[in-house]
């Protein structure tokens, strides 16, 4: 990307109405962003969903200056930028409709060839939390996972020290601009995040400190990964807000199921209780749902049975998918009138029995 690209596609993210959706319908119609920023306004009126409102301020000329400015920030402090149509853009991040046009980035951040989950949840974890929580990135380790939260008291900060112990990339969704850090007392964190990994925003230097912009941040840390998994959130919160985006992408979510009653622990059970969240009692449900695969360790090849008993529940899985064919787990377990969890244990016991085998995407089939 040309410092010429920058500075429009940067003035273009500053206009106030335009937001990440709409700037990609008008990069789409006039080629790039400074097509759009030179284009008169009346043949912008006629793209679908573009009106006066939108354009209001489009062309006036405080965006280019402000723009300059921040492309003097981004060089004086080494900050990587990331358009949405390059190749070093997040992949999954690509294909989010309201993925931010523009992503600033300081540190070490490699997010190619490595599965990326995301852990959210309550600033207020409890200590149950916070030992589930590292227990489940100490199990998940050899799997070598990107590790991305958002650098908030309680769960986030939690995720990401239990990251560096196991020297895993760890990455911040940050809800401002990268000239601070927001808590203040987690500027100890910030060395040795840079070294294996760091932090990422699509807000600018100047931005002001709005809580809304955490909600907003939020898109980020779910279109980032393939999974967001909710260790713990009271009735209403953040966390559920990512679990909810996510579910929009159609990514997988995993919540933690606590005591009914524990007011830390409503979110999830509610997660889990109207089917929008695989319910995570043990940390091997992340790979076996998500189909991972240790690397350069093949799966152990299976030998049919010829003679295989199987319960009543596996039964019946058996016999849908052998009409169904391949199908995915929450399919089956819908399907089956079985709880997503039982099932998961279910197949996992037919596979070994040689009568099931995963495939990618969660799907599952009969031999």
């Amino acid at each position: 990307m040309t410092e010429n690209d920058l500075l429009y596609a940067l003035a273009l993210q500053h206009v106030p109405n335009i937001g990440d959706i709409t700037a990609k319908k008008l990069i789409a119609h006039c080629g790039s962003a400074e097509g759009v920023i030179k284009e008169k306004k009346q043949n912008l009126l006629k793209i679908d969903g573009v009106g006066q409102v939108i354009l209001a301020e489009l062309h006036k000329s405080h965006h280019l200056k402000d723009a300059e400015q921040e492309i003097e920030f981004i060089k004086s402090n080494n900050i990587k930028v990331s358009y949405f149509e390059a190749e070093d853009y997040p992949e999954k991040l690509k294909h989010c409709i309201d993925g931010p046009i523009l992503l600033f980035q300081s540190g070490h951040i490699n997010l190619k060839q490595q599965p990326i989950i995301s852990i959210v949840g309550t600033r207020k974890i409890t200590t149950n939390g916070i030992a589930f929580c590292e227990d489940l990135i100490e199990q998940l380790a050899v799997y070598n996972p990107i590790i991305v939260s958002g650098f908030a008291y309680g769960t986030d900060i939690t995720a990401h020290k239990a990251a560096m112990k196991h020297d895993l990339q760890t990455v911040a969704c940050l809800a401002h601009g990268l000239n601070q850090i927001y808590p203040k007392v987690h500027k100890k964190y910030m060395v040795d995040m840079e070294k294996n990994g760091g932090f990422l925003s699509d807000f600018w230097s100047n931005d002001n400190f709005d809580r809304n912009n955490f909600l907003k941040r939020n898109r980020v840390i779910a279109g980032l990964s393939s999974a967001t998994i909710v260790i713990e959130s009271a009735e209403k919160g953040g966390s559920l807000v990512t679990a909810d985006i996510a579910n929009s992408y159609n990514r997988d979510v995993f919540a933690v199921p606590g005591r009914i009653g524990d007011s830390q622990s409503l979110g999830c059970n509610n997660l889990i209780k109207h089917q929008k969240a695989h319910m995570l009692t043990t940390p091997l449900d992340v790979p076996y749902i998500l189909n991972w695969e240790l690397e350069g360790v093949s799966k152990p090849v299976v030998q049919k049975q010829l003679f295989v008993e199987l319960d009543a529940s596996e039964k019946l899985i058996f016999n849908y998918l052998k009409d169904i064919e391949k199908q995915q787990l929450d399919s089956i377990a819908m399907n089956c009138e079985l709880p997503i969890f039982k099932v998961a244990s279910l197949l996992l016991s037919m596979e070994l029995k040689g009568v099931v085998r995963p495939l990618p995407g969660k799907l599952f089939e009969v031999i």
